[in-house]
């Protein structure tokens, strides 16, 4: 699995625009920083630690952590802090997220740089 290099990115809170999930003990500690952003829709989940999720948008708007710049208020304060599945992203449990295609902009650079590849290789 080739990691996708998000320092590089040209849009780096495009994948930021529909939100994300962030266990309920991440977004306490998050609360405790005073920033401005809400969490929203308490939902269990097994699949976090605590058992349950929050997430970070209303009806898949911006993620309500980012600053009018772009950035996440929370990843310029402690990158530590950060929700995993902030982290993460565009990987989720070790694959590739379900919504990559619509939200990580250098993934889609990386498939159409092989798409050329191999339409080169082919046309020899």
């Amino acid at each position: 699995m080739k990691k996708i290099d998000c320092d590089k990115c040209i849009q780096m809170s495009h994948c930021c625009q529909t939100g994300s999930w962030a266990d309920l003990e991440e977004a306490k500690k998050i609360v405790e920083l005073g920033l401005k952003g809400q969490f929203y829709h308490l939902e269990k989940d097994d699949d976090f630690p605590s058992g349950y999720r929050v997430g970070t948008c209303i009806d898949c708007n911006p993620c309500t952590f980012l600053t009018p710049d772009g950035l996440c208020s929370i990843h310029i304060i402690d990158y530590n802090l950060k929700p995993k599945m902030c982290k993460d992203f565009p990987y989720e449990k070790g694959e590739l997220a379900p919504f990559v295609n619509e939200l990580c902009i250098m993934h889609n650079l990386s498939k159409r740089k092989k798409g050329k590849k191999s339409s080169k290789k082919s046309s020899k």
